[in-house]
């Protein structure tokens, strides 16, 4: 007999309905499985036929064929196994139920029955809901983030017996009740009230978080840079619903969710080792899954003591931060995933971490070019702010200060937020950051005597046109953050300001 089940398969943060189809007939005992299968898709007939018999079932002696369909889609991973399961008791006619019901099931199975979780499933359920699925099975481990996706009905099960008594009685397994928090509580862990000093580090903080632009920190040991980046959370506006669904996607796809249900709601804050690999940080591996910075997608990706990464790892976060997704290719096709951070960047300025204070420095020159060789120009100019963290005296450190809370600088921030978002409305971004360059004389116009300026600026410092147009970019922010429409000299000094920085330490070294 002949029976099909539908099921999902992942391809980035987002799937494909595929079809699991079995046929059991006469013949020489035989379990063939086709359909452009991977080893452990394929793998899947063993775990399959001991879980059946230990669940009660022993496989006939006939010829089981099974194809998962459509071919042209490589099948990876083991979410396939219960659906398999499931379409050959139902050729063995040991399940029957209407086959007009709108059904779906994922899941890996145990050799005792049982069913373990898999990822990926919040992306695949709301996949289902919009090609009309109505109900779901899914393992009992992943309910938390299943019952995120509304509009679908949910059936977490615990073993293949569950399944069963499902489809043929309807007898749901008895689960305890589960509260969902759809949302994150705010983490005011850092709070930029517990920061002394570096008012000038603090207000460029501020101004990259409000354009959310790419920012570098420069400074000495001990003067905070850590813990500054650490407090950007804390002055982060919280998601929209769209990017609260593609962020807990992502977390879904790398399984990072946490016990509780809750989408994703605080913008992701990560900070990798420096001793991460290539694959780590922009994704791959022989399973491909998402890298940091696509776990950073909407949020802060924080990189301390810059130059300790390997300058080919650094190096790959280039064209991610230019297209805002990263394309990983394979044999077995091509994985997609979002990478629209907000890169922020800690380093000390030579090798002892004193230039370029000639007295405490103990750096001769090669020493310090070799150090600032591990960074490219290209890479540079991708960062669209550098800010210098000045040591800090004794009497910051122990004075009181009645220094602006978090909360505060938040308001401010999502005030910034709202002007860029009503600006924005009609295009395809939200911050002053992702301006194309086909839309900087519309939203960054300057009047002559700016125009003029900056004409001087480009000449002066040889500047290229990225940067020109990053240094418009923070000047539109400035003028955001003023509640100004037009763009004067005052906000393109200080643009410049953060511009002129990266010239003192690098331009004599690289």
């Amino acid at each position: 007999m002949y029976s099909c089940i539908s099921t999902a398969i992942l391809q980035g943060i987002t799937s494909t309905l595929v079809t699991v189809e079995a046929d059991v007939s006469s013949g020489m005992p035989y379990f063939e499985m086709v359909g452009f299968l991977s080893a452990e898709v394929k793998e899947a007939k063993e775990r399959v036929r001991t879980a059946l018999k230990n669940s009660g079932y022993e496989l006939p002696p006939k010829r089981i064929t099974i194809n998962i369909y459509p071919a042209s889609i490589k099948k990876q991973g083991c979410g396939f196994d219960l659906p398999l399961a499931i379409a050959i008791l139902k050729a063995m006619s040991v399940i029957n139920y209407d086959d007009d019901r709108k059904i779906m099931m994922i899941g890996e199975l145990g050799l005792s029955g049982q069913i373990n979780s898999v990822n990926g499933v919040l992306p695949i359920l709301l996949d289902a809901i919009d090609n009309n699925i109505t109900e779901c099975i899914v393992p009992y481990d992943n309910r938390n983030e299943a019952y995120l996706a509304t509009g679908i009905k949910i059936i977490p099960v615990k073993h293949l017996l569950d399944v069963i008594n499902y489809l043929n009685i309807g007898d749901i397994p008895a689960l305890e009740d589960v509260h969902i928090d759809k949302y994150e509580k705010d983490d005011l862990s850092h709070d930029f009230a517990n920061i002394n000093g570096q008012k000038i580090l603090k207000r460029a903080c501020e101004i990259a978080v409000s354009g959310m632009h790419n920012f570098l920190m420069i400074g000495p040991p001990g003067a905070g840079k850590t813990l500054i980046a650490k407090s950007l959370p804390s002055i982060l506006p919280k998601m929209s619903r769209k990017e609260c669904i593609v962020s807990s996607k992502i977390a879904s796809v790398s399984n990072t969710f946490k016990d509780n249900p809750r989408l994703i709601n605080e913008r992701p804050f990560r900070s990798p080792h420096h001793t991460i690999s290539p694959q780590g940080l922009v994704g791959g591996g022989s399973i491909v899954k998402p890298g940091e910075i696509s776990l950073a997608h909407n949020g802060v990706l924080f990189l301390d003591e810059l130059t300790e990464f390997k300058k080919s790892t650094l190096e790959l976060l280039r064209q991610p931060m230019e297209d805002k997704e990263i394309s990983i290719s394979r044999t077995s096709g091509k994985f997609t995933y979002p990478s629209n951070f907000m890169l922020v960047a800690a380093m000390n300025p030579c090798s002892c971490g004193f230039y370029p204070d000639l007295n405490k420095c103990r750096c001769d020159r090669n020493s310090i070019k070799r150090y600032y060789n591990k960074l490219s120009q290209p890479l540079l100019d991708r960062i669209d702010m550098c800010a210098e963290a000045s040591t800090v005296s004794y009497s910051d450190i122990v004075k009181k200060c009645d220094n602006e809370s978090s909360k505060t600088i938040r308001g401010r921030v999502i005030e910034v937020h709202n002007i860029q978002k009503k600006r924005f409305a009609n295009e395809s971004y939200n911050f002053n950051s992702d301006i194309t360059s086909s839309d900087i004389e519309k939203y960054c116009g300057l009047g002559k005597e700016e125009a003029d300026f900056m004409e001087e600026i480009y000449d002066k410092y040889s500047l290229t046109g990225r940067t020109y147009y990053k240094i418009l970019r923070v000047a539109r922010t400035i003028a955001d953050m003023a509640r100004e429409d037009n763009i004067s000299i005052m906000h393109l000094r200080e643009s410049l300001m953060y511009r002129g920085l990266d010239k003192k330490y690098f331009e004599n070294f690289l």
